[in-house]
């Protein structure tokens, strides 16, 4: 891992992200029991002014509890949620701002694997059926190339052939998330959102999944954001990561210097609840008081000054930014000295 960061310290400084996140914003409308009559009462702010960089052959890791907009981030950037505001940028092209008919040629490039594979597999349809559909959408090839393409990437994710002809029914939990796999796969993308790919897995398939991804990672050249609750599947497998609070992104570091030396209160308090952390700066096990607020009335200020131990009166009325606290590690807290 340490060879890996020297390497990404060098990328993130010189070379053009693959994929910017530009203030990104996703308000979801809450109506009355009459419906859309009235108007929306009330907004869900799941994602407020969040910005970061994916750049080619790395693996961002976006961690958060659940609530925290994470899943949301990731299926605004593939278009499946509209964004409210902000910027998706792909190769300089925004696709926020898209029309769904322009957006498609660029679906092929970004795909998704979901958390749950099953429920993202139709039932009715054999396995073959169900990876050629993309093939079929996206025009590429005939029947026959088409089926040799799906046998194809079946064996790249460690299936065999004869799972062609069988339905999503007939496999288990850690073989369907190698379809999801497949299915993501396919197109040949340069990016793929991971979200929550391996919560619904034992322990022990969860390692052949997150190996599995890295071997891919190394043999496609696949650039991945990796979307978990998770502390130690994304100290794993990502190289930067970004710590996620009620829709903001409050820390974001390489991993080994975020692991090491945690900075925002919040981070720490992730990371003391974690058996066996040895932070650097972590000594004792940090409880947070009360409830995550909701996203329908967030706070002012700081979105963290309900809970943390730290808080200040400007923390009530002033939003932090994303300070540089070293060389690829920036976190949103007024306490932290520039």
């Amino acid at each position: 891992m340490a060879e890996k960061a020297i390497g990404l310290d060098y990328a993130v400084s010189a070379a053009e992200p693959l994929l910017d996140v530009i203030s990104l914003h996703k308000q979801f409308p809450v109506y009355s029991p009459f419906g859309k009559i009235f108007g929306a009462k009330a907004f869900v702010h799941a994602v407020s002014d969040v910005s970061f960089q994916l750049y080619e052959g790395e693996t961002y890791g976006l961690v958060g509890e659940s609530g925290s907009g994470k899943s949301t981030i990731g299926r605004t950037i593939l278009g499946l949620t509209p964004a409210s505001s902000g910027q998706v940028l792909y190769k300089k092209q925004d696709l926020a701002a898209m029309r769904k008919g322009d957006l498609r040629k660029f679906r092929k490039d970004i795909q998704m694997v979901f958390q749950d594979p099953f429920s993202s597999l139709n039932p009715r349809k054999r396995i073959g059926a169900i990876l050629e559909e993309a093939l079929i959408i996206h025009n590429q090839g005939n029947q026959v190339e088409r089926q040799e393409a799906v046998f194809r990437i079946l064996q790249t994710v460690g299936l065999q052939a004869e799972h062609y002809f069988r339905f999503p029914h007939e496999f288990s939990g850690g073989q369907r998330q190698r379809l999801g796999l497949a299915r993501a796969l396919i197109m040949n993308p340069k990016i793929i959102v991971c979200d929550e790919p391996v919560s619904a897995l034992d322990v022990s398939i969860q390692s052949q999944i997150l190996n599995l991804l890295k071997q891919l990672q190394r043999d496609l050249k696949l650039t991945l954001l990796f979307i978990t609750h998770d502390i130690s599947v994304v100290r794993y497998i990502s190289d930067r990561i970004g710590i996620m609070y009620l829709g903001k992104i409050v820390e974001e570091a390489a991993t080994d210097q975020l692991f090491s030396n945690p900075v925002h209160p919040y981070t720490k308090s992730l990371f003391s609840a974690v058996p066996g952390f040895s932070g650097k700066k972590l000594k004792e096990r940090i409880i947070l008081k009360g409830e995550i607020p909701s996203p329908l009335s967030p706070p002012s200020g700081c979105v963290f000054h309900t809970r943390c131990p730290y808080a200040t009166e400007r923390c009530k009325t002033e939003v932090p930014g994303l300070t540089n606290i070293a060389s690829n590690h920036k976190a949103a807290c007024h306490l932290i000295s520039t």
